[in-house]
């Protein structure tokens, strides 16, 4: 991590002895790397050499690939419209990596409902880069105590003990948190939340889902940068957005969990639980219990929300990736048209009026929905809000 020897620089790279010019650039020489054939690993970013016009990112990792942040899309929707434009810096969180040529975001100057600034938004934003942030024994979180052993985001992770913790969830930061270098009263408020990931998480689901056990405290910890964007002052607040500690009105009740386990697509509604989870609308499973977490990864993982686990909850990541997508504000689907497929298919590339496909060729939207084949949808199949809404009108 850091270009140093004796405590000395030993050769060039930026500030903090760090190998690369930035705290993101540290981050890519491992988490980017060049000549993957496909989603590999713990690489989270696709080299710009590798997705020129028309090719997608490679990378399908639950957060989503930072490559999309540079693939800018423009379309004609009918014959009076003007040209609309889906820009790159829209596809997710900007970190700032100049090594990369990753730019900071060109329209919010701060995290939108806060006030941490956009020009210095970058992995350690979110990630602790030194990994203290650990789960005890007893499921507090803590930054010193016990040793860490290992990571704690896997279902074949060990349990913290008597004498051992274990990493938080992908090393996120939580309460107390102050990004190196930042300063101004920015301090986190919300512990990490907690999940379980499998192993393979970076891969195709052209056949099967990637099933992370999304425990509690997601949207608490979002809130650590995008501090209002829960209190009804923002339009793009989701009516169900009571995410505060203690609040209640982000929770599945039981009709919405019947509507979740029952959508299959625009118009089947023959669901059962038992396989009834989708990667592109997950929820919350409302629990700390890793047993229960690590047994949805192993044994469930089509799972449906079941008030048998905890209390189950919509979450910002049941829309949204963490890091980028192929759609504006990082979205899991295109929520900026009616129809997510036309006719079959995701894109319309090879028409003149693009309203739904939106300037992705078909490579590019298969990929921004991880390989899920367009068949498996209806051929005119509209939002995926209906997962949880299935009895609005469609």
């Amino acid at each position: 991590m850091h270009n140093s020897q004796s405590g000395f620089p030993a050769g060039g790279g930026g500030a903090y002895l760090l190998k690369g010019g930035d705290a993101s650039s540290t981050c890519l020489t491992c988490h980017q790397v060049a000549g993957d054939t496909g989603p590999a690993s713990y690489h989270i970013s696709t080299p710009n050499g590798e997705m020129p016009f028309g090719t997608p990112p490679k990378q399908l990792s639950p957060g989503g690939d930072f490559g999309w942040l540079k693939k800018t899309y423009t379309w004609y929707a009918d014959v009076v419209s003007p040209m609309s434009t889906s820009a790159g810096d829209r596809h997710g969180h900007n970190v700032n990596a100049q090594d990369f040529g990753f730019q900071q975001d060109g329209k919010n100057l701060t995290a939108p409902g806060g006030a941490y600034p956009s020009s210095a938004l970058s992995c350690t934003s979110c990630h602790d880069p030194h990994g203290t942030y650990r789960r005890n024994q007893d499921g507090t979180i803590s930054t010193s105590g016990k040793p860490i052993k290992e990571s704690g985001s896997y279902e074949t992770s060990s349990a913290p003990d008597a004498e051992t913790s274990v990493g938080s969830y992908r090393m996120l930061a939580g309460t107390g948190y102050v990004q190196p270098g930042m300063t101004g009263g920015l301090a986190f408020s919300y512990a990490p939340p907690n999940a379980v990931a499998p192993s393979t998480y970076n891969r195709s689901e052209a056949t099967s889902v990637t099933r992370v056990a999304y425990g509690s405290g997601f949207s608490d910890w979002c809130r650590n940068c995008h501090t209002n964007i829960h209190n009804g002052t923002y339009s793009f607040s989701h009516p169900a957005a009571g995410f505060a500690s203690g609040a209640t009105t982000g929770n599945l009740d039981a009709t919405m969990i019947n509507y979740y386990d029952q959508y299959i697509k625009t118009g089947d509604l023959s669901g059962t639980a038992a396989n009834a989870y989708f990667s592109l609308v997950p929820f919350e499973v409302g629990s700390q219990n890793y047993g229960i977490l690590k047994s949805i990864v192993t044994t469930t993982p089509t799972k449906g929300p079941d008030l048998a686990d905890g209390t189950p909850a919509v979450m910002c990541l049941s829309c949204h990736r963490a890091h980028a997508s192929g759609w504006d504000y990082g979205m899991r689907w295109n929520t900026k048209t009616s129809q997510i497929t036309s006719n079959g298919k995701y894109s319309q590339e090879t028409l003149l009026y693009q309203p739904f496909g939106q300037g992705r060729t078909e490579a590019e939207a298969l990929q921004a929905y991880y390989q899920t084949p367009a068949v498996k949808f209806d051929p005119n199949q509209q939002g995926l809000c209906y997962k949880c809404h299935a009895t609005l009108p469609q």
